[in-house]
């Protein structure tokens, strides 16, 4: 079996306060990418999730350990990753990775966002990739309907951005909003992109707060979403936590040409907003 576990993008990301439990208020919309990792799975003697040059723990084999306590009854399997999407990059390839190894169990094992949210805050949204305006951590998902056609020019940086420091950089430069204002823009989303528009007709409400965070860390973030702009991007902005810096575009057509004019092979062309979750 090959599967898919596309890209997350944050088409906006609003910081709102620390939680009880260390994790921060947010309000984005999250949208798939056609970028994605492949994943094969097949019959094996134990359970095996393999994630060829990526070191460390890996997100996927703690979602098939999660289902086997779980009761999950699937003779063993041979997972294996072949990465695609840059990994700490602030495009959710592990998150993606995790939720795709769930879905094999969908139907088989009771309250899989449950078990989704354990494993981390953008998990739950990856289940069922789609356009949808997240709230609280990650856990709150209202989908919305498939936008307009658009597609993304991304220059990752290098990857290699922690999350956790540059949430840690928001806190220290005072970054955040209040509660009302969180839903206010909540509001502001939903009726924007609820006619399935494009997001490039609502660039006012395309803003990510951590970006100061990650240009703190990452100056050259500025110099990359500087040369979107300058190769006739509509919109840039920051993904997640950063560091990929994303160019959205009407189209293909114009997503390759702006491409083919920087002066870099990091780029990365793909379409937004449809997922694809099998071959």
């Amino acid at each position: 079996m090959l599967v898919h576990a596309p890209a997350k993008l944050n088409l906006c990301l609003y910081l709102g306060a620390v939680r009880g439990d260390g994790l921060h208020e947010l309000c984005s919309l999250f949208e798939p990418l056609a970028l994605a990792d492949l994943i094969r799975v097949a019959p094996a003697e134990r359970d095996e999730v393999l994630c060829p040059g990526v070191e460390g723990e890996n997100l996927a084999a703690r979602a098939l350990a999660g289902l086997r306590e779980r009761g999950w009854e699937r003779k063993p399997l041979r997972i294996e990753i072949e990465k695609r999407v840059p990994v700490a990059a602030g495009l959710g390839g592990g998150s993606g990775d995790a939720a795709a190894v769930l879905r094999l169990a969908a139907g088989e094992v009771a309250d899989l966002p449950q078990l989704a949210a354990e494993l981390g805050a953008d998990v739950p949204s990856q289940l069922r990739p789609s356009l949808a305006l997240v709230r609280g951590a990650g856990e709150r998902i209202e989908p919305l309907p498939e936008p307009a056609e658009h597609a993304a020019v991304l220059l990752p940086g290098g990857g290699g951005l922690s999350t956790a420091a540059v949430f840690a950089e928001a806190d220290r430069l005072g970054l955040g909003r209040g509660t009302d204002e969180l839903d206010e823009l909540a509001a502001r989303l939903r009726e924007a992109a609820g006619a399935g528009a494009s997001p490039l007709s609502y660039p006012e409400l395309l803003v990510n707060d951590l970006e100061p965070a990650a240009l703190s860390l990452r100056p050259e973030i500025g110099e990359a979403l500087q040369a979107l702009r300058a190769a006739g991007a509509p919109q840039a902005i920051l993904s997640g936590s950063g560091p990929t810096a994303v160019g959205l575009f009407p189209d293909l057509a114009a997503a390759k040409a702006a491409a083919d004019s920087l002066a870099t092979e990091e780029a990365i062309v793909c379409a937004a907003g449809r997922a694809r979750l099998s071959p």
